[in-house]
């Protein structure tokens, strides 16, 4: 059964910056595309980031493009979100998760970490 935990939340102020890390285990890390998705308080969970199974190919959403990347290592069994110039709308929950290579899904979640941005 595949395990997936977040870390690297905290409080930071605007236009601060975080590095959230997501570490992978019971499972086959190199095939599967990694996803980090937010959800903030009162609202539904929106997408964040993906990356593919080889780290190749990555997307996010127009309003976080240059101010967050994801990467990953795959030696490291581990997904990253740098995050920089940190709004007060960036707070949320952040969740990774997995979808494995040629599915649809993700099927693997994390629990996630907070992530509080402080005007």
């Amino acid at each position: 059964q595949g395990q997936l935990v977040e870390s690297g939340g905290g409080l930071v102020q605007a236009g601060g910056s975080l590095r959230l890390s997501c570490e992978a285990s019971g499972l086959p890390f190199s095939s599967y595309a990694m996803g980090w998705f937010r959800q903030a308080p009162g609202k539904e969970r929106e997408f964040v980031a993906a990356v593919s199974w080889s780290g190749g190919t990555t997307y996010s959403i127009d309003s976080m493009k240059g101010r967050f990347t994801i990467s990953r290592d795959n030696a490291k069994n581990t997904v990253y979100l740098q995050m920089n110039s940190l709004k007060t709308e960036d707070t949320a929950v952040y969740h990774c998760a997995a979808r494995l290579r040629g599915g649809v899904e993700y099927d693997h979640w994390g629990q996630g970490t907070q992530v509080i941005v402080s005007s």
